[in-house]
């Protein structure tokens, strides 16, 4: 059984989830009229920063321990290799998927990936190995990504054919 607290913890990740889209789209946008798509990546990744500096100000937190984040592991300094990863990503493919198609495609991606993490407790989260009901669920993913897209490639088709 779910614990409710944890129910409850599902709105605003959804929240989350549902303005992934919308900074595809915008940073696609942004690109364009930049000239270029890494321009539209350093810019958002340079109002990300202006934006959380007066957050982190206001709930007055403490600069960080570089000496003790030094002594972590390697890979705790990739999460902002992967956010321009994903940043570029989306400004180069989702202009040419579509929102719909780009963003199931990432879901995907993003669920094997968590599997993956889970079952061999990895990036330091704790151990929680595939089971066939995990497995199914990735899977459904994996299907709606086939539907999606097929769904999408026949107007073009239709289209095209005109």
């Amino acid at each position: 059984m779910t614990n409710p607290a944890s129910i409850l913890l599902l709105l605003p990740a959804l929240i989350a989830g549902a303005v992934v889209p919308f900074q595809a789209g915008a940073n696609a946008t942004l690109g364009r009229l930049l000239g270029h798509p890494l321009w539209a990546t350093l810019v958002s990744l340079a109002v990300s920063i202006a934006v959380i500096l007066p957050v982190m100000a206001a709930f007055r937190v403490s600069a960080p321990s570089i000496d003790a984040a030094s002594k972590g592991p390697w890979w705790i300094w990739t999460g902002g290799l992967a956010g321009v990863i994903y940043i570029t990503a989306a400004l180069l493919l989702a202009p040419r998927l579509g929102a719909a198609n780009f963003m199931v495609a990432v879901i995907a991606g993003q669920m094997i990936a968590s599997l993956a993490i889970d079952h061999f407790g990895l990036m330091g989260f704790a151990a929680r190995p595939v089971n066939p009901a995990r497995l199914a669920g990735v899977l459904l993913i994996l299907g709606g990504m086939a539907v999606t897209q097929w769904a999408n490639a026949a107007p073009l088709a239709a289209a095209e054919a005109r």
